[in-house]
């Protein structure tokens, strides 16, 4: 197994983080009925590239891109005990190296990066059936806080 490293990313980086979103969207379509069909864009990744509150990075093994994901620092709801949080989105790992620590690595260098802007807390969403993705953001030391529920009207029938 290659060693595994995280960078920042850069503009030269976009059609493999536009590539990786569309596997993040491909991941979570049996999830969630109510995402529409391709194609789908969750986020501006060009625009998030120049944005100095957040930080996307790419993991990488030998030449190859593996991962990706992102942090933004953002304010926190006005009830919360903490002013600015980061969160985290669009973490994705090929499927070739999952099970390998690469997300571990890519929320190790959001930490970091958050922790040096003086964020003191994270927060990302999950889908509660992804139960790969809840083990390995437990194992990065997340734990579930709440749930969102839905109740899409047309499903219920007359």
């Amino acid at each position: 197994m290659k060693t595994i490293v995280v960078r920042q990313a850069t503009a030269e980086d976009l059609e493999t983080l536009n590539r990786f979103q569309q596997g993040v969207i491909a991941t979570e379509r049996p999830f969630d009925p109510t995402i529409k069909d391709n194609p789908v864009q969750y986020y501006d990744i060009a625009r998030m590239l120049g944005s100095d509150d957040i930080r996307f990075v790419i993991a990488k093994s030998g030449s190859s891109m593996v991962g990706c994901g992102f942090a933004r620092i953002e304010a926190a709801k006005p009830y919360l005990k903490h002013r600015m949080q980061g969160y985290l989105g669009l973490m994705y790992v090929d499927p070739a190296y999952r099970g390998q620590s690469v997300i571990g690595k890519i929320i190790d260098a959001l930490k970091h990066w958050c922790r040096f802007h003086g964020i003191s807390e994270l927060r990302l969403e999950v889908y509660s059936d992804n139960a790969a993705a809840i083990r390995a953001y437990q194992k990065a030391g997340f734990r579930a806080l709440s749930l969102e529920m839905r109740l899409g009207l047309s499903d219920e029938g007359p």
